[in-house]
């Protein structure tokens, strides 16, 4: 047993199972959550993002839901130093902290500790918007997996945000981002993790699974559904496409939707394809986490295979 406090980890790609497991967990064991995902952070987006239900919220302690207005941004380096605070206070509490999420770019920043890339350019960033805007983003993505196939293998063609950022780093350093990311030092957490990754056995079965969240969001609730949130969202005024909670999946289709700009039917398949593709990227970062325990998502009860390993660790 080790001297440090246990904390797990449940990862996984959209619509595996994860909130359930951890909900699961804590009947038996005292526990609070940690969410582990950049979309739940921002208030007033819960249709689209499968935030937990009231009841759920209600039942076991989350942490870092609801935290940051639409309007702004949260970084990895907030979600690190928040967690570490997090873990601590759980653990001094006698509970026992839950990482529950599918942003694996937070559980990695988490692990191994921040980078040491080069700050933000905003000649360097004007001249790639106006590039992109020439070109479009998936030009710029052909670009970057010139320069960086492995970075550009883990982002989707229109996801300027993370593209621009890559190309970004290569112009200022020369190096790929990749390349810089693998140089950084591996920074000790102070506590033991156990990370389960939930990952599909039958790949299509996900895919039926990710179409029937999607088309449960869209379905009309005295809470309203995905169009009538995103509707709440533009009567705002100061929301636009280019921020990273519109670039949300479901959101970026919703809102082009809105805008007129393609019709009902190709929302919804553009949104589940878009989530697919999600899904499909969450599962390359984890097959790059070789400390996970892998369990099958679509088996019957996960969690108690992970109830047993930790009450293993725990002893």
């Amino acid at each position: 047993m080790s001297a440090k406090p246990l904390a797990v980890a449940i990862m996984g790609p959209t619509a595996s199972g994860k909130t359930a497991s951890a909900l699961a967990i804590a009947e038996r064991i005292p526990s609070e959550i940690i969410s582990v995902d950049s979309a739940l952070v921002y208030r007033d987006m819960d249709i689209g993002t499968a935030k937990p239900t009231r009841e759920e919220l209600a039942a076991v302690p989350h942490h870092l839901i609801d935290i940051i207005d639409p309007l702004d941004s949260y970084s990895v380096a907030q979600f690190r130093k928040d967690t570490l605070r997090l873990v601590e206070d759980i653990s001094a509490r006698g509970k026992l902290p839950l990482l529950v999420g599918g942003t694996m770019l937070y559980f990695k920043g988490l692990a191994d500790g921040l980078d040491d890339l080069p700050g933000a350019d905003p000649a360097v960033r004007a001249a790639l918007d106006e590039e992109a805007a020439r070109l479009g983003w998936p030009a710029m993505h052909a670009r970057l997996a010139a320069v960086d196939p492995e970075t550009a293998a883990r982002l989707a063609p229109a996801d300027s945000q993370r593209i621009q950022r890559a190309l970004e780093i290569h112009a200022l350093s020369g190096k790929p981002m990749s390349e810089l990311l693998a140089l950084r030092e591996k920074t000790e957490l102070p506590f033991e993790l156990l990370s389960f990754a939930l990952e599909p056995s039958d790949r299509a079965v996900l895919h039926k699974r990710i179409a029937r969240r999607f088309d449960i969001m869209l379905e009309e609730t005295p809470q309203g559904n995905l169009i009538t949130e995103v509707e709440a969202l533009r009567r705002r005024g100061d929301l636009h496409p280019g921020l990273p909670s519109i670039r949300c999946v479901g959101y970026r289709q919703a809102w082009e939707y809105l805008d007129g700009a393609i019709d009902y039917a190709t929302m919804r398949e553009t949104g589940i394809i878009a989530t697919r593709q999600l899904a499909k990227r969450q599962l390359t970062w984890l097959r790059s986490m070789p400390e996970r325990v892998v369990l099958d998502c679509l088996a019957p009860d996960p969690a108690n295979a992970m109830l047993a390993q930790i009450a293993e660790r725990l002893g």
